[in-house]
């Protein structure tokens, strides 16, 4: 008789059911695994056989055959060792029952028998429930992780012992449940603070701006004007994580391997910052087994990029579709995967190569060209993208020396963000996206609207400064966002002439 037990996969943040079919014949004694296992996978021969013997249990004596179904999904990884191993000890007649359709085995076995730890494990249990499956078993180490899933049964198991003592109802499998929310509202303490940054009122407006509205951002400054503190501080303005976007970023780290096993839940937001030297595949993610890339780490966050323009060209224009779509889609010859990648771009960059031009103290010692082939890193549909850029100027004498405490700090910043991201969650309830630089052109039509005045207003403004449609599009986003901080419910000239020096560059 075929013995089945049930395990899952996950394929980018897809889930796909497993069965483990185990059977035996009459011939020389060898383990046999068959359904496109990887390397991982077809290893698992020697650590099952001495794991289910170091666990006290006697191995078949004939050939074992085992078969990942369905046969045409490609399988990855060591999370499949427990099914089999419980597959193989029901064959043997170690486990009574040999019904448990219900049940989900995840785990990787070590050779004394022990449960090691596995990547994806939140993914996996978040959608076991929708397969059908009541209860998971999974390693000791990955209980904290898995238990902010309230829809299914989450049991931890130390060693395959003890699975085997529970599935012949001898001992009962430690079992835990957290509240994903009393973890969010604890408090946070960041290094750095909008108080701390001197001068710069301008900049700090206008990063307030993009946190209520979710906006992309470049900043153009000389080397010291504090572009990259401003950049750090901007994490301290964000709203908090929900609980939905909580547990979207924890799958991503979880499949990724980048989760604290101790503290197994993402609650701040994500602050990416490669350096200059990454590959377009560590940015937009990638590989023969595809993973997340730098854009999906940081969903939902900030992605930093401090001198935007030493960054290759190639990895550069790789951002657009993603900016636009606020997901990445990255296809193989096998499979094609798709990642979240909602984030805000916080870029910095000289404006020149000697990084002094338009410097009120040092003079640019740069010629016209090495200015143009500076800038033309940055493509235009690329910054066509990047709804607010600004100039950061050095701060002068007396703004360097102003030792006062006055500056108006990060906590009170953050209260007037906060605000104006519950009006377009309240506005944008019915329509799918939260923020309004996630708003359609549809959507524009129907939010952005403006009087006759204002429109002649823009009309003019677009003649003006040349404005492409997207350019038009996101300038009316920013509008609804400064209206939005101020608590209007319409857009004004007052907006758009706000709007339009957030572009100045």
């Amino acid at each position: 008789m075929v013995i089945t037990t049930k395990s899952a996969t996950v394929i980018g943040l897809e889930v796909f059911e497993i069965n483990v079919e185990v059977d035996t014949i009459n011939s020389i004694p060898q383990v046999a695994i068959v359904g496109l296992p990887d390397t991982a996978i077809s290893e698992a021969k020697e650590r099952l056989r001495l794991a289910i013997k170091n666990a006290g249990f006697s191995f078949p004596q004939t050939k074992v055959v085992i078969n990942l179904a369905p046969a045409d999904l490609k399988k990855e990884g060591s999370s499949y060792d427990l099914a089999m191993a419980v597959g193989i000890l029901i064959k043997e007649g170690n486990i009574k029952q040999n019904d448990f359709s219900n049940i989900a085995f995840l785990g990787e076995l070590s050779l004394d028998g022990s449960l090691r730890s596995i990547n994806g494990v939140l993914p996996i249990v978040s959608n076991l429930k929708k397969l059908g499956l009541e209860r998971v078993i999974l390693p000791f180490e990955n209980l904290k992780e898995a238990s902010f899933i309230d829809e299914i049964e989450v049991l931890g198991a130390k060693n395959l012992a003890e699975v085997v003592s529970y599935l012949n109802g001898e001992i009962d499998l430690s079992t835990m449940k957290q509240n994903v929310e009393d973890f969010l509202g604890a408090s946070q303490d960041f290094s750095q603070d909008f108080s701390f940054v001197k001068g710069q009122a301008q900049a700090k407006r206008a990063l307030e701006i993009a946190a209520a509205g979710a906006h992309n951002v470049l900043m153009s400054g000389s080397p010291g004007s504090g572009k990259t503190m401003l950049s750090r501080a901007f994490m301290s303005i964000l709203p908090p994580l929900e609980k939905q976007e909580a547990i979207e970023l924890t799958k991503i780290y979880s499949i990724s391997g980048l989760l604290d096993k101790s503290n197994p839940l993402i609650t701040t937001r994500p602050f990416r910052s490669p350096h200059h030297s990454a590959s377009a595949v560590g940015i937009i993610g990638g590989g023969s087994n595809p993973k997340p890339g730098e854009i999906t780490l940081a969903h939902r966050g900030v992605l930093f990029l401090d001198e935007m323009v030493e960054f290759p060209r190639q990895t550069l224009e790789v951002l657009r579709q993603p900016l636009e779509d606020g997901v990445v889609t990255i296809s193989r010859a096998q499979t094609s995967v798709q990642y979240p990648a909602n984030f805000i771009l916080l870029g910095a960059m000289n404006p020149c190569p000697c990084g002094f031009l338009g410097d009120s103290k040092k003079n640019c010692t740069c010629s016209e060209f090495q200015i143009n082939r500076y800038r033309s890193r940055l493509s235009g549909p690329l910054l066509d993208r990047i709804d607010i850029q600004i100039k950061v100027q050095r701060l002068n004498d007396d703004e360097l020396l102003n030792n006062q405490t006055n500056a108006e700090t990060s906590e009170t910043i953050r209260k007037r963000v906060i605000q104006a991201r519950k009006i377009q969650k309240e506005r944008y309830k019915n329509d799918g996206i939260l923020v309004n630089s996630e708003l359609t052109p549809k959507l524009i039509k129907k939010y952005c609207k403006i009087d006759d005045k204002t429109k002649q207003f823009l009309k003019n403004a677009i003649n003006q400064f040349e404005l492409s449609a997207r350019a038009y599009d996101r300038l009316l986003k920013i509008s609804r966002t400064i209206a939005d901080l101020e608590g209007t419910s319409e857009i004004n000239v007052s907006h758009i002439a706000q709007a339009l020096q957030l572009r100045n560059f």
